[in-house]
């Protein structure tokens, strides 16, 4: 019997790949790239995040709501809204640039990822800390009246 005959044969390539059978890897990456990709969706690899466009013109935070020198992470936008001095505000992807988790705390100057610690600047989505080696990408904002609005 050929392996495509006997039941369980993916087992078998599985268990034989240090014998010329097909690795553990090849399964995953072949055959498992669908499951694999529905993992990472729902650790939150931001595949629903929106692009500037299509929040063009709508409220993302109210003034009031950002702290100077601080900011605040807005999960139905996947945002994350800092002023890094008065009056002067950021919109940033809150999906961290390492692996897709949702950034959370904003303090002391940076946009901290609880997942594996990189940390970001307020200023300008700039990665401070490490694992993750590229910046959040940032949204264009203005104030108009009381709201925070990307233009």
């Amino acid at each position: 019997m050929t392996n495509e005959q006997t039941p369980g044969a993916a087992r078998e390539d599985v268990r034989s790949a240090g014998s010329g059978g097909i690795g553990r890897r090849a399964v995953l990456c072949g055959a498992g790239a669908v499951g694999a990709t529905a993992v990472l969706a729902g650790c939150g690899s931001g595949g629903d995040t929106k692009s500037a466009e299509e929040l063009k013109g709508k409220e993302i935070a109210k003034v009031s709501e950002i702290p100077v020198g601080g900011g605040k992470t807005f999960g139905d936008t996947k945002l994350v809204v800092t002023q890094p001095q008065q009056g002067r505000f950021k919109a940033f992807t809150a999906v961290c640039t390492h692996q897709g988790c949702t950034v959370g705390r904003v303090a002391d100057g940076l946009i901290n990822c609880a997942c594996h610690g990189s940390e970001f600047r307020i200023t300008d989505g700039s990665v401070q800390k490490g694992p993750a080696d590229q910046p959040l990408q940032e949204y264009p904002v203005q104030v108009k009246g009381d709201s925070i609005v990307v233009v």
